[in-house]
């Protein structure tokens, strides 16, 4: 039996770009428009009777921008992924975005193709950014420390040699399905592993658990 689609709302203040975005996504049979809103607050008031898998969040809106409202749907609706949809890349959106939970980063120049793929993935909670914006949070991340696991013992001590596997995968980039190929073993046992992973290191979600990896294993990137 075929999936159900990705439940989508595009928050987008500018009306053209809004509309723009959903005929390209309406389309796909993998994904569904459910609704659009042209700022935060009126995304968080049709959110309750939209009940959207992924948001398309814009990072400059008036009333409330995209950084706030990610941050409002990771407090209220947390079963809510959202994804940062724009045309800038400028630090404060992007470490911005990701700190108040946004499951991926993407500019408006990304493909039909990526972009829906990378709904799909978010709406798995999985981590989605576009390759420039990666570039520059593993640059970020290997030029200063992140705040997040206690460091002070060696990763064998907290974690045991698969899940350090997992991890080292997570911080390359891998989907639960990719992480399973590559290690011979279910995609329910790779997402299980990485649920246990962030309990044993007090990370709060994927992203965190990625930039984690690509500290503590810069040369192992991909």
């Amino acid at each position: 039996m075929a999936e159900k689609p990705v439940r989508v709302v595009v928050v987008e203040d500018q009306l053209l770009v809004r509309r723009g975005i959903v005929e390209l996504l309406e389309p796909e049979e993998e994904v569904e428009v459910v609704g659009e809103a042209g700022d935060g607050v009126d995304a968080l008031r049709q959110i309750p009777r939209l009940k959207p898998h992924v948001a398309l969040v814009d990072a400059r809106m008036p009333n409330m921008d995209g950084i706030e409202l990610i941050r409002r749907l990771s407090e209220e609706h947390p079963r809510v992924a959202t994804i940062v949809l724009t045309t800038f890349d400028d630090d404060e959106y992007v470490f911005g975005g990701l700190r108040a939970g946004a499951k991926g980063y993407l500019l408006k120049d990304t493909s039909p193709e990526d972009l829906v793929s990378a709904i799909k993935k978010a709406s798995r909670s999985e981590t989605v950014l576009g390759s420039p914006v990666a570039s520059r949070l593993v640059a970020e991340v290997v030029r200063s420390p992140i705040p997040a696991a206690d460091e002070s013992g060696t990763d064998s001590d907290v974690l045991s040699k698969r899940e350090i596997e997992v991890t080292k995968l997570v911080g390359q980039g891998a989907t639960n399905a990719e992480i399973a190929g590559e290690l011979y073993i279910s995609e329910g046992t790779a997402k299980n592993n990485v649920s246990k992973i962030l309990r044993k290191l007090g990370l709060r979600d994927r992203t965190q658990l990625a930039l984690y990896a690509v500290r503590r294993w810069p040369e192992e990137r991909r």
